[in-house]
């Protein structure tokens, strides 16, 4: 498959790459750079990566006037995409709060070929950050047959371009640090190509976990400052202690936060709800103890909080659409 981008005019591309339909995981990971500096942008920089199967691109660009960016596909992808936009108005113009604009959305769709152009408004910054997978290695992240994705599936098996989620959804604070990690991660050679893929994993988990909970609805709750550290704090405690967690009214109290704000700032903050995050980071380490330690389901089940092997099972096909004894053989 193809993927390429151009702005509309220009003779430089940002981004022109040819990815395999196979998911290649001895494929050494490719990374460059690019800065364009042509007019009319202002800024325009692009972060590549790519390796079998996947092509990532963080790119930052703003423009003196209104362009068009040409892109267009070849062949069958699964993308995620993620899209920051806000302007920086003159802070001694009088309106320039009024004139501010800034907010963020993101979507995982299934591309069968196509060409478009969007474009892009003047003055304002944009950051991307976009992921193309080939089928076969999305299907290795989650597994083909997950509950996970039942409806999306379906449409990918009919050849049919399609969004998992019918609109595109605000990107929250827990998508924004994994999309950090994976930008400015220091590793190399494999062990960096291990993190990237982990952390792909892990966005994508975000993002369906989002899509699940009917987040097209939320309610804004404006977080005020002081309870963020709270809730930061909140998260430390949970990451440290996932395998038997304190409860809601025990956490609240450890972080001076009653038991309401706790739970409805957790989940606008976060993206999912405390119960949910617990979950996720059980469900994850349960899968890396499977798969990289070999550990037996019995033992998985002990060292993430279980007190049986059968919740852990119940619990993990729930997660992962597939039972922790088909894991080793859906990754062979």
């Amino acid at each position: 498959m193809k993927i390429k981008s151009k702005i509309e005019g220009s003779d430089d591309w940002l981004f022109i790459e040819e990815i395999s339909d196979n998911y290649s995981p001895n494929t050494p990971l490719s990374e460059k750079n690019v800065n364009i500096k042509s007019l009319p942008a202002q800024k325009l920089v692009n972060y590549q990566l790519s390796a079998g199967g996947l092509f990532l691109v963080h790119s930052t660009m703003q423009f003196n006037t209104s362009v068009k960016v040409l892109s267009e596909v070849e062949g069958e992808t699964i993308t995620s995409q993620f899209i920051f936009y806000g302007t920086h108005p003159n802070p001694d113009k009088k309106d320039a709060k009024s004139n501010r604009r800034e907010g963020s959305r993101h979507n995982i769709r299934y591309i069968p070929s196509i060409k478009g152009k969007y474009p892009m408004v003047p003055d304002i910054e944009y950051k991307y950050f976009l992921l193309v997978l080939s089928k076969q290695y999305y299907f290795h992240l989650i597994d083909q047959h997950s509950l996970l994705h039942t409806e999306f599936v379906r449409e990918i098996l009919k050849g049919k371009y399609t969004s998992f989620a019918a609109k595109d959804l605000p990107v929250t604070t827990e998508m924004k640090r994994v999309i950090n990690d994976i930008c400015e991660c220091k590793r190399t050679g494999e062990l960096k190509r291990m993190h990237t893929e982990s952390r792909i994993l892990e966005l994508l988990m975000l993002q369906l976990e989002q899509m699940q909970s009917g987040a097209e609805e939320v309610d804004r709750y404006v977080i005020k400052q002081d309870d963020l550290r709270k809730l930061e704090r909140a998260r430390e405690i949970l990451d440290a202690e996932y395998t038997y967690p304190p409860t809601i009214i025990e956490l609240s109290k450890q972080i001076a936060l009653n038991e309401f704000k706790l739970k409805r700032a957790f989940k606008e903050y976060f993206g999912t709800t405390i119960y949910g995050y617990v979950t996720r980071l059980r469900m994850e380490e349960a899968r890396r103890l499977i798969l990289d330690e070999k550990k037996s389901v019995g033992q998985v089940a002990a060292a993430v909080g279980f007190n049986h092997q059968s919740h852990l099972t119940d619990a993990f096909k729930r997660y992962f659409g597939i039972l922790p004894s088909e894991i080793r053989a859906s990754e062979d």
